[in-house]
């Protein structure tokens, strides 16, 4: 007990006027950090109690960016698939104060109707999108809305529709396949070493785009595996760019005024793929000028471009030919070769699926013989209709775009005060994700054995059945439904066949398989698989068994 000098007790301390006063004056101080402390815990407990309703806790000013912070260093697809699970398909994700990170995000089949079809035009790409994706995609398919995009859409519907265009690309495919694919695979197994079957992919995608699309040839795909700048300058841009919708706007354009970080990185990336995408353009002008029989006689998709007139009537511009090919490339190349490389890492962890599409091969080359009587000589090229017959293949195949679909989000902007079907109401301006990686992770969509690899669920009496483009929307649904959807089968089909029946794809030990955060779902380590050639006994059991 402290008392004064004049002050008698049964134990008594006096103490210094200066250390009293000193202490003293710390209590506010104490007072003010305890306050401090006392309102981080309210907070903390308020943002956590609000988990519950909205699906991740909101911090004050931060928002729910702590959250997604976190889920970046993760897996950020399985992260959202877990907070829509959780929400039942539909939650609002709120940013820090004063920014734009905010949007509702959905994988409510219901909800992707709606702004996919029954209300398509008041949800276009939006100004956000554009501003966000316009320095790689320009004035692009991929990047514009209304009249812009149906006089896209209207020219490149025509050419992909054509005799011409179909009979392109299963030329094409047979000589990159058996031509280049094929001999690099030998040349892997030749040297006894793993082989990075995503970028032998990529290499035969890009390829082939280029030569439909454009009526060039890059060459990427040959033995030794050049390297190609292009190709990792536009992974580089595509990482990048998703890297500006999870950035405060200001943030990111201050960024590329100063030429800092990440915006350093695209702008270099982006320098690059113009260059390529401009001698492309160069070399076809130069084609086009030196014969003016040219244009019907490669009917690609550039040369289509090249020929036509904007709206003041003059040729379209190098800049708007070089958007062309930028977006063409991107529904191309990246696509179908990032498909494949999931379907094939899907394959060496489900072995009974690879034996039934072997066997569903075998079928096919039977009949074959059976109707050519042994006549056929020299290897064995697929055709155009045994391709169309393989249904097994092609529900494998969409089962793997389930799980593990190329574009694993898209963005839209609603126009006008809406409510989507499940009672979620959108305010003018509200960005909309749909998240498609997270829809093949849906128990009220796919069933109880949703996360697992079952290409049974796309066959009724042994043929292959699509789904509702609002349930499977790897190929997206409504009038942006993907021009390529047939032609991406085909040459997914054709390309994979090719390689099962003559050998198996073994993912080597211990490699990481996890997606990259990019548009497209590369796999963020590639995907390294050493290859065994099928034995002849093996083939010729299947070949019996089937006949």
């Amino acid at each position: 007990m402290i008392v004064s000098s004049n002050q008698t007790a049964f134990f008594s301390v006096k103490l210094p006027s200066d250390f009293i006063s000193k202490h003293l004056f710390l209590l506010p101080e104490i007072q003010a950090i305890e306050l401090f402390v006392a309102l981080i815990v309210f907070a903390a407990i308020r943002s956590l109690r609000q988990e519950k309703r909205h699906g991740l806790p909101i911090w004050p000013f931060f928002g729910m960016l702590p959250s997604l912070l976190l889920a970046l260093r993760a897996d950020i697809y399985e992260w959202i698939s877990g907070v829509l699970n959780r929400q039942n398909g539909t939650f609002t994700f709120r940013g820090p104060w004063l920014t734009s990170v905010n949007c509702v995000v959905t994988a409510d089949p219901r909800n992707l109707e709606h702004l996919l079809k029954t209300k398509f035009a008041s949800f276009p790409k939006g100004g956000f999108f554009r501003t966000t994706v316009r320095d790689l995609l320009g004035d692009g398919i991929f990047n514009v809305d209304d009249n812009p995009w149906r006089r896209q859409r209207k020219t490149a519907s025509i050419e992909f529709h054509s005799a011409e265009f179909r009979n392109m690309t299963s030329e094409s495919l047979v000589e990159l396949v058996h031509s280049r694919l094929l001999p690099v695979l030998e040349d892997s197994i030749r040297q006894s070493v793993p082989i990075d079957l995503q970028d032998v992919l990529l290499r035969l995608t890009f390829d082939n785009v280029c030569m439909i699309a454009f009526g060039v040839d890059p060459g990427c795909l040959r033995p030794g595996l050049p390297e190609i700048p292009f190709a990792r300058a536009f992974e580089d841009a595509t990482e990048a760019t998703v890297i500006r919708f999870i950035t405060p706007i200001t943030l990111w354009k201050i960024m590329r005024y100063l030429d800092l970080g990440i915006e350093r990185k695209l702008r270099r990336s982006i320098r690059q793929v113009d260059q390529f995408a401009e001698e492309v353009i160069r070399t076809r002008k130069k084609e086009l000028s030196v014969d003016s029989n040219e244009k019907r006689v490669k009917s690609d998709l550039l040369s289509v471009f090249m020929g036509l007139k904007d709206e003041d009537g003059k040729p379209f511009s190098d800049k708007f030919l070089r958007d062309i090919c930028v977006n063409f490339i991107l529904a191309g190349r990246d696509t179908s070769s990032v498909a494949l490389s999931w379907f094939f890492w899907l394959l060496d962890r489900h072995p009974a699926v690879e034996q039934q599409i072997l066997k569903e091969i075998c079928c096919i080359v039977r009949q074959r013989v059976n109707s050519d009587k042994g006549e056929s000589n020299g290897p064995l090229v697929l055709r155009p209709d045994e391709v169309k017959k393989m249904d097994y293949l092609q529900a494998a195949l969409s089962e793997a775009l389930r799980l593990y679909p190329s574009v694993p989000v898209d963005h839209k902007e609603v126009i006008e005060d809406e409510v989507f079907p499940d009672g979620t109401k959108l305010k003018k301006g509200t960005k909309v994700i749909y998240a498609i990686y997270a829809m093949g992770r849906m128990e009220s969509i796919w069933g109880k054995d949703c996360r697992e690899f079952k290409p049974e669920r796309w066959l009724r009496d042994g043929r292959f059945m699509s789904e509702s483009a609002y349930k499977f929307t790897a190929f997206n649904g409504g009038p942006r439904l993907c021009l390529g959807k047939d032609f991406a089968y085909y040459q997914m089909k054709f390309a994979a066949a090719s390689i099962i029946y003559r050998y198996h794809v073994k993912v080597v030990e211990n490699h990481p398989v996890v997606p990259k955060l990019a548009l497209t779902m590369y796999m963020k380590y590639g995907l390294k698989v050493t290859l065994c050639r099928r034995d002849e006994s093996e083939l010729r059991t299947n070949l019996t068994a089937v006949s």
